[in-house]
């Protein structure tokens, strides 16, 4: 059928309910948004659920523990995967929880209504044996609210230009560009009808926690922002490259790192020498081209040459070195970042520009090696050609898959300009200067310079190359540096025992049986009271 007749049909009362029961339902599924693996393994995984919280619930009418009522928000097909367990985990410790299920396959295009429809049907199915542990509801099925604030639809303006910018792999959004436009009124559409249903559904059933991964961008963005516009706790979470770790936020997006609780509770202890050791030999394995802990996820592609050999195969001579760590667009780590520029791509373009009239200096651009991961993204290397056709001779690009190792340029560095990346906080950890331009993590905890306009930004360029030396960090500045390293690398980051894109590995290892074990329960048990809103805490 082609997607006209899919429409038409998909209109027709229960036309849809009856194909699904006489025919597609049987089928192998050929869509792309398939959780039949998961429908098979759910009754096992429910039976192992309903053991631990007979036994929970003995133990929590002994100790007077509290029930918590979870909306608990997924969409796309891996996530649902992850969140039907997640969600085991939680009923199983107790609490009620709500699943609420958008199934789409494709949050950038419109699918016929047939196959839509098709899907919520294929979910229900593959949920179905949740109950009565947990609730399963389609975001498709509940009833919009009939109007929404003035916050909520500035909310949704926002949130789909960042969806824009993230599936196009671009900052700019051209309006005037009709592949564009109807990209952002298809999120303005899509974010819309997610924040009536959810703030209707919320209003009426009043949960004490929304729990929604990455809470930044597309549905799962507006859900965030309209829990708290109804000052509900949501807590919002993300993975690193690491297994059997998680970001864990609490009434923030996960997506923008806020530290501060981290900074606060922590920050203060000092740095033993094991602490420096680790996060030493983290920073050895990423100077090495070589993969760490948990991750086999290699963060730079080729190892350290040293710095004198870096010095002659990039030409530099005896001149000060001014080192730019680019971010990689698109990724939902660097939306909403801007302070005083509009965007990314504008700092880095008024950057080259005025570094450009430099000569006094040499300027050294690394472009992320993850740029690799994504080539349909616009590379940052074109952002600073498009900016200087003519590249001057003190000017120098390293690209993506250039042989140069980041950890080298750090080194030979003088100065270093960082957006989001963790880069310029590693610059500062070698004691160079380092000017701050985006709103990323380590920004004002005074191991960088805070420019918080143009013109401040222009003044501190000129003030920091007039005396490199006297810019430089003291010894206090370097060591508190580290001890953030460590509190971000090891303490930031909880035990968590399924990634999102390795989930059937990880659950080999960590099944369900395992987790409510002791040994599961040493290990977990905080991260999921956090993740209902439980306060964060440290074992030692």
């Amino acid at each position: 059928m082609n997607s006209t007749l899919k429409n038409i049909l998909g209109e027709l009362p229960l036309t849809v309910e009856l194909d699904w029961a006489l025919r597609s339902k049987n089928q192998t599924r050929r869509d792309h948004y398939n959780l039949n693996r998961l429908q098979k393994s759910l009754p096992s995984a429910v039976e192992v659920t309903k053991k631990h919280l007979q036994k929970k619930l003995a133990l929590s009418l002994s100790k007077g523990d509290k029930a918590k009522k979870v909306l608990f928000f997924s969409t796309l097909h891996y996530w649902i995967e992850q969140s039907a367990y997640l969600g085991l985990v939680l009923a199983g410790l107790g609490h009620k929880v709500t699943l609420l299920t958008l199934p789409y396959s494709e949050w950038h295009k419109e699918k016929d209504k047939f196959t839509q429809r098709q899907r919520i049907l294929h979910t229900r199915d593959a949920l179905s044996s949740l109950s009565p542990l947990i609730e399963h509801a389609s975001l498709l099925d509940l009833k919009p609210a009939s109007a929404l604030p003035d916050i909520l639809l500035a909310d949704i303006k926002e949130i789909s230009l960042w969806d824009a910018q993230y599936t196009l792999m671009r900052e700019e959004v051209n309006m005037q560009d009709s592949h564009d436009k109807a990209l952002y009124d298809l999120r303005i559409k899509r974010n819309t009808f997610a924040a009536h249903t959810t703030l209707d559904w919320m209003q009426k059933n009043k949960p004490d926690v929304v729990l929604i991964p990455n809470g930044l961008i597309l549905e799962m963005g507006i859900i965030f922002r309209v829990a708290r516009y109804l000052g509900i706790d949501a807590v919002t979470y993300e993975f690193n490259d690491q297994r059997e770790q998680i970001w864990l936020a609490q009434n923030s997006s996960i997506m923008q790192q806020d530290t501060d609780y981290l900074v606060d509770a922590r920050c203060h202890l000092p740095v033993t020498d094991e602490m420096f050791e680790r996060v030493a030999d983290l920073e050895n394995a990423r100077r090495g081209a070589r993969v760490w802990g948990k991750s086999k996820r290699l963060w730079q592609y080729v190892s350290s040459q040293g710095a004198d050999e870096t010095r002659k195969m990039l030409n530099l001579d005896s001149r000060p070195v001014v080192m730019l760590a680019a971010n990689v667009l698109g990724d939902s780590l660097t939306l909403g970042r801007d302070i005083f520029a509009e965007s990314m791509t504008e700092w880095i373009t008024k950057t080259v520009t005025y570094f450009a009239k430099r000569n006094d200096v040499q300027l050294v651009i690394r472009v992320h090696p993850g740029e690799k991961l994504v080539p349909q993204a616009k590379s940052m290397g074109t952002v600073v050609k498009e900016a200087l056709p003519e590249m001057p001779n003190h000017i120098h690009v390293i690209g993506a898959l250039d042989s140069i190792n980041t950890y080298d340029l750090i080194e030979i560095a003088d100065v270093g300009l960082a957006y989001t990346t963790t880069v310029g906080l590693e610059t500062a950890m070698n004691g160079r200067p380092v000017i701050s331009c985006g709103q990323t993590h380590y920004r004002g905890r005074g191991i960088t310079i805070d420019p918080n306009s143009w013109d401040e930004y222009y003044a501190t360029l000129e003030k920091v190359l007039a005396d490199i030396p006297a810019h430089k960090l003291n010894e206090k500045q370097i060591e508190f540096a580290w001890n953030y390293a460590f509190r971000f690398f090891f303490e930031y980051p909880r035990p968590f025992p399924w990634r999102l894109m390795n989930f059937w590995d990880d659950l080999e290892v960590w099944n369900l049986e395992r987790v409510f074990s002791d040994e599961g329960m040493s290990q977990f048990k905080d991260t999921f009271e956090f993740l209902t809103g439980e306060p964060f805490h440290w074992k030692r």
